[in-house]
C-alpha cells in the first residue's frame, strides 16, 4: 500500500515539474531499423525466402507443406516476392499436371 502511494506521489511530482511520463509496463512501440526490407522480413515471406535459401528449388506443394500454408496464402505472398524480384516461378507440365517450382534469384540471396 505504501509503495503504491509513493508511486502516485512520484507521478504527481513528475506532472507538476513538466517532465513527460514514461510507461514502465506494456509494449514498446514497434520500430523497424531502416536497413530491414519490410517486404521480406514479414514472417511468412521470410519463411519462403529462408526455405529457398537452403534448397536449390522447391515445388509449390513442397513449400506449402513445409510452411504449413494454404494454396491461396502461399500464392499471394509468393507473388509479392516475385514482383519484387526476390524469387522466380518456373512452370512446366509433368505428364498432364502443371508443376510450379520456386527459385531464389540473386536479389533474394
Amino acid at each position: 500500500m505504501a509503495k503504491a502511494a509513493a508511486a502516485q506521489e512520484r507521478q504527481r511530482r513528475s506532472r507538476e515539474s513538466g517532465e513527460p511520463l514514461t510507461s514502465v509496463r506494456g509494449h514498446a512501440p514497434e520500430t523497424v531499423p531502416a536497413e530491414l526490407d519490410r517486404l521480406i522480413h514479414e514472417r511468412i515471406r521470410l519463411g519462403i525466402v529462408s526455405a529457398l535459401a537452403v534448397n536449390r528449388s522447391l515445388t509449390f506443394n513442397e513449400l506449402k507443406a513445409l510452411l504449413k500454408m494454404t494454396d491461396g496464402y502461399l500464392s499471394v505472398h509468393a507473388r509479392k516476392l516475385e514482383e519484387a524480384d526476390y524469387i522466380v516461378f518456373l512452370k512446366e507440365f509433368d505428364v498432364r499436371l502443371l508443376k510450379t517450382e520456386f527459385r531464389l534469384v540473386a536479389a533474394g540471396k
